[in-house]
């Protein structure tokens, strides 16, 4: 009998491959195991077992597997379910999915390496100096990997040297697999046994009485030791005893101390024991049993509750009901920076049960988390991360939580798979009968629209906790300001006095403004040339602190320009303002306060978040500026005032989405004034204060803002009321992108006749040098969501076998809002 097996491999490849195996490797393989395999001429990847059978492929010879590389499954069947959904619903390869979800250390590839030919003598004179490095360098080490010759030569392209030396016979090459992730090894040391007996110990200690720096090292071993009663790791025993690393070596040597290593965890919980959680006040009591009530009749419930109106400890109480029936939470949020200040709070709770899960985390921190969730170990019961952790292998699921769950965020653009977190945990859930939960103070069209219809449950939670008042917002018009020279740089004069004001009280002060870096275009004033991106199309960004032009798109950046590029006059004014620029004109404005800054570019480390969190919780921060990063649930306890420098720029923005993102944007900044006792205050610096958005935003009217933008999708046709798919094409070619565009809509055409829109260039129409071009199918209400999307992967085919659109690539977006 000849037994085969079906295998993902993590490659955007539409189907699954069949290999070869044994009749043993058949009993022992199960779906979800890893198996190395060959795959092209001499590729070898990390495919994962989908199912065994006996059945031969049709169209080729299959190859025999090289190894097995786990001995129980990575992935459960349930996952497998949801990748199968995700490829099918998304639009993208069932191997795209795999190589999102799985933590790189678990897809592992080929690695060309490069041995010395010792069958073949070899004259050095015939070896050019590049090849003759490379000869010496394997006289010295057996064997090297094409990244250690890329090092040795320095040099990228160091292919056409090993071909050279291939064809002179000097080496072999062979490819390897290797395992990427190495457990974290914890050194630790204990007295030799030969001393341990009383009489031996005396006799240890007088013969170190020449060497009193070792016998330190002994005595605080003993006293260390004593303290904790528990292992003593060097490296702690080098900081008490105060010795260097070569004394503990030199005992380790003479055989008085022995060494030996614990693996241990990467991500640690160190704390003191766990607190119980709050007691509710009445509101968050009567929405709790709401929630548990329509979680009778619904599976997914929206909990719509006003800025610091305490639903996180609502959430908490919810945790403690599923933990007690032993099941898996999981808790997802939109930002990294919430996080690390939710970790926390529940850690606080539940100590070492809370597993987090981010892309700031190295890969073997994942592989770590990874290993906990799928063992269903004490310490991954709830796992606390951003849009990945819906991918992680859950055993036994009872709640989702989706906090802020209007959040953008939870979109992944680029690369597939373009899953929306949010809607992949609802299916995630279904999968395992569970419930979801999603919380937002300004909850998405959508996910609103949905709890209108009765599709989900609705809970409303309509007052702040210690029933604290919403905070008091007033528009300021800029316009009149400029007019009246009542501006000081883009500080209006109410905008400083409220700050004096609330610096005098001790009090803290959020500025929010939506761009990054100094100013986002600067201009010459003699004959207006601004420097633009060579590779994208639109102007650079000036970043004062470094002196530089970036490009926030590819990140391009050179020197800031003395002098205009074009006319080579000295004039250059910057236009517009970004957080930087806020962040020094308040330095200037307020000298004797602290100011500090939070966006993309000072938040780049693995720590970035957490220091600047924590120095605003600690007081050290009077005045922070920052990016949307800041309007993301975040709970601060001091903070009074919040000013909005240019409400405007959102506003206009060209999407169908601006109003609704607008208004979740300022209410959530909002909402990070006041939270305590008194009464926060919100400033809004706008050109038109009297636009309607703004006017909702001032008097916390979500109700109204949803049903004139409902009003308005229902006229153009669009999410909600309308599915959307959006469908990019990319090319350095711009030729070639028109034609392809123009071809591809008129395919779409034929089928969807009116509702099919572009193809149009998007505002930005060139990135890293590839042309953009968009075509919007939406869908109506009583269309088939799976024929629509078949009918474009058919065209989507068709037009990749057509010989002159085969380089052009083709993006299928669903629901790309």
């Amino acid at each position: 009998m000849n037994y085969f097996i079906n295998v993902i491999l993590p490659i955007p490849l539409e189907k699954s491959f069949t290999y070869a195996i044994t009749k043993a490797e058949a009993e022992f393989l199960k779906p979800g195991m890893r198996v190395s395999v060959p795959f092209g001429k001499s590729k070898i990847y990390t495919g994962l077992v989908e199912s065994i059978h006996q059945e031969k492929p049709l169209v080729y010879e299959a190859k025999q597997i090289h190894q097995i590389l786990d001995d129980t499954p990575l992935v459960t069947s349930i996952q497998m379910k949801l990748w199968q959904w995700i490829s099918k619903y998304y639009m993208c390869t069932v191997g795209e999915v795999m190589r999102a979800a799985l933590p790189s250390a678990f897809i592992l590839e080929s690695e060309t390496v490069i041995s010395k030919n010792n069958e073949v003598q070899i004259n050095d004179e015939d070896l050019k100096d590049d090849e003759f490095i490379i000869y010496e360098a394997l006289h010295h080490q057996s064997s090297l990997k094409i990244h250690d010759l890329m090092t040795i030569l320095d040099k990228k392209n160091v292919l056409p040297v090993i071909k050279r030396l291939l064809e002179k016979e000097v080496i072999n090459v062979q490819e390897e697999i290797y395992e990427k992730y190495k457990p974290k090894l914890v050194r630790y040391v204990k007295l030799a046994t030969a001393h341990t007996s009383e009489k031996a110990l005396h006799d240890l200690m007088d013969s170190l009485s020449r060497a009193p720096k070792q016998r330190e090292v002994i005595m605080t071993l003993f006293s260390v030791s004593a303290q904790t009663k528990k292992p003593v790791k060097v490296s702690d025993l080098i900081t008490e005893s105060g010795a260097s690393s070569t004394i503990i070596k030199t005992l380790i040597d003479k055989h008085i101390l022995e060494e030996y290593h614990i693996q241990t965890d990467r991500v640690l919980y160190e704390g003191d024991d766990n607190e119980a959680s709050k007691h509710l006040n009445e509101h968050q009591e009567i929405a709790l049993s709401e929630v548990i009530q329509s979680f009778k009749k619904q599976n997914i419930t929206l909990l719509y509750g006003v800025t610091s109106s305490g639903k996180t400890e609502l959430y908490v109480k919810l945790i403690e009901t599923q933990l007690t029936q032993g099941k898996q939470v999981l808790y997802l949020l939109p930002e990294i920076a919430l996080t690390t200040q939710l970790v926390e709070r529940l850690q606080n709770y539940f100590g070492e049960q809370v597993a987090v899960f981010h892309s700031k985390y190295s890969s073997h921190e994942r592989v770590e988390v990874w290993n906990n969730v799928l063992n269903n170990l004490p310490k991954a019961q709830i796992v606390l991360g951003a849009r990945s952790s819906v991918l992680l292998p859950f055993q036994n699921l009872g709640l989702v939580i989706v906090d802020e769950e209007h959040e953008s965020s939870y979109k992944q653009f680029d690369p597939a798979p373009r899953y929306h977190a949010r809607d992949t945990a609802i299916v995630l859930a279904s999968l395992f009968n569970a419930k979801t939960l999603l919380g937002s103070a300004t909850p998405s069209l959508e996910s609103y629209h949905n709890a209108k219809q009765g599709k989900y449950g609705l809970v409303e939670l309509k007052h702040r906790y210690n029933n604290v008042l919403m905070p008091d917002i007033e528009l300021i018009d800029i316009k009149d300001k400029h007019k009246r020279k009542r501006m000081n740089g883009h500080f209006s004069d109410r905008l400083i006095e409220e700050i004096q004001e609330t610096l005098k009280e001790g009090r803290q002060i959020i500025l929010f403004q939506n761009r990054r870096g100094f100013s986002p275009i600067v201009e010459c004033n003699a004959c207006g040339h601004s420097p633009q991106c060579p590779n994208c199309d639109v102007s650079l960004t000036f970043h004062q602190y470094r002196n530089q032009l970036r490009c926030h798109y590819c990140g391009y950046n050179s020197v800031m320009h003395k002098t205009c590029e074009a006319c080579g006059s000295v004039e250059l004014d910057s236009k517009g303002f970004g957080t930087e620029q806020v962040e020094q004109e308040a330095k200037l404005l307020f000298p004797n306060h602290n100011v500090a800054r939070m966006d993309l570019d000072t938040t780049r480390g693995k720590y970035g978040y957490e220091k600047i969190i924590t120095a605003l919780e600690q007081g050290e921060i009077d005045i922070l500026v920052g990016t949307q990063m800041l309007t993301k649930g975040l709970d601060f306890r001091n903070v009074k005032l919040v000013g909005i420098m240019n409400a405007d720029n959102m506003l206009n923005f060209p999407d169908f989405r601006a109003h609704e993102r607008s208004y979740q944007l300022m209410a959530q900044v909002s909402g990070r004034a006041g939270r305590t006792k008194e009464r926060g205050k919100v400033l809004i610096q706008t050109y038109n204060p009297f636009h309607r958005i703004l006017q909702q935003v001032s008097t916390n009217d979500y109700e109204h803002m949803f049903e004139e933008q409902m009003e308005d999708r229902r006229i153009y046709k669009y999410p909600p009321i309308y599915r959307m798919i959006k469908i990019t094409l990319k090319h350095k070619d711009y030729q070639k992108v028109n034609i392809g565009a123009d071809w591809y809509a008129k395919s779409l055409r034929t089928v969807f006749d009116k509702h099919v829109l572009g193809p149009e260039f998007p505002p930005v129409a060139r990135i890293r040098n590839q042309y953009l071009k968009h075509i919007l199918v939406k869908i109506p209400q009583k269309q088939s969501l799976a024929k629509t999307k078949e009918a474009i992967i058919k065209i989507n085919n068709s037009f990749l076998s057509v010989k002159d659109f085969r380089a052009v690539r083709v993006i299928l977006n669903v629901d790309n809002y």
